[in-house]
């Protein structure tokens, strides 16, 4: 960051269009954040703690809530601050690092997104080589590679953005430092960082949303292939809540970067959907209805368990 920036703190404006629901929308946002950590925890604690789950899919469904409880937590709890009457202030700094852990975890989840895509393509189509191509190896390279290409990406797209002189206007019009409403608030020339931001993001997710389509392709034509109607429905029924998940990550992504004319009001509602409906959702769509996941439960907690058997 450059030391003749002179703006040394920013001013959320908030949600556009919501004066007055502030109060309303605490509450619901709050229960929505609430629900999100809880979720994502028990799948983290049923993951870990059952030798069971100790396979490659389950390694990357406990990798995704850790990126759910992270990219969740960029966003909401200043969100929530301010929507309960605090300071709407947030300080250059943790502008950018807002700006940078969102982009960070969110690209992260796109590639881990493609990943799992591909898992589903080895169990399914490679049923018997499964373990041997997704060893530990591969996992882990898999894993820390998102992770890896995740950080690239944001701080290339931080770095671009603070880099420029902000000496004027403080005040964004959004609820949470994003490259669209912060940019505009630079005092110099800004068309490097909006074109890299534009294809960096909008390009990336579609790169990844085409690989994920290209597995299932593959996915749906092995699938027709089994002969029993019951390997049929046990894997589509694999496949459907990775699918459900695809949908509600990248839909907003692509609608909120790729549109021309963007709404303010439609935009953060988008946004809202993707930053806490969807880590609040993965854990239902994924792993919550699991019996697998059930079972590693009723293990965390065993004396839920047993009062819950003996009221049956």
């Amino acid at each position: 960051m450059r030391n003749h920036s002179t703006v040394s703190e920013f001013i959320l404006l908030g949600i556009p269009e919501t004066g007055g629901l502030e109060t309303a929308l605490f509450f619901l946002f709050s229960s929505f954040y609430l629900c999100t950590l809880l979720g994502n925890v028990l799948i983290l604690a049923a993951v870990i703690s059952s030798s069971r789950l100790h396979t490659p899919m389950y390694f990357f469904l406990g990798n995704l809530s850790i990126f759910d409880l992270g990219f969740s937590s960029t966003t909401a709890p200043k969100m929530l601050l301010y929507l309960s009457g605090q300071d709407h202030g947030i300080s250059f700094q943790g502008c950018a690092a807002q700006l940078f852990f969102y982009h960070f975890l969110g690209c992260t989840e796109c590639f881990l997104y493609t990943v799992m895509a591909y898992d589903r393509f080895v169990a399914i189509c490679f049923p018997l080589r499964y373990m041997v191509i997704m060893n530990h190896k591969v996992c882990s390279v898999l894993a820390i590679g998102t992770w890896m290409g995740g950080c690239v990406h944001a701080t290339i797209l931080t770095s671009l953005t603070f880099q420029l002189p902000y000496c004027g206007p403080h005040k964004v019009g959004y609820y949470f430092c994003d490259i669209p409403v912060v940019l505009p608030l630079a005092c110099e020339d800004t068309s490097l960082a909006q074109r890299v931001g534009f294809t960096n993001v909008g390009l990336l997710s579609l790169i990844c949303f085409f690989l994920i389509l290209v597995s299932y392709t593959r996915i749906g034509i092995c699938i027709v292939k089994i002969r029993s109607k019951e390997g049929r429905q046990r894997a589509f029924s694999t496949c459907s809540a990775h699918l459900a998940a695809i949908l509600c990550a990248y839909g907003p992504v692509i609608i909120i970067y790729l549109q021309p004319n963007p709404r303010p009001l439609l935009g953060a509602v988008i946004q809202i959907l993707n930053n806490l409906v969807t880590p609040m959702l993965n854990p239902l769509i994924y792993s919550l209805r699991n019996k697998d996941v059930k079972s590693a439960l009723r293990h965390v907690f065993p004396r839920r368990s047993l009062q819950h058997q003996n009221s049956n």
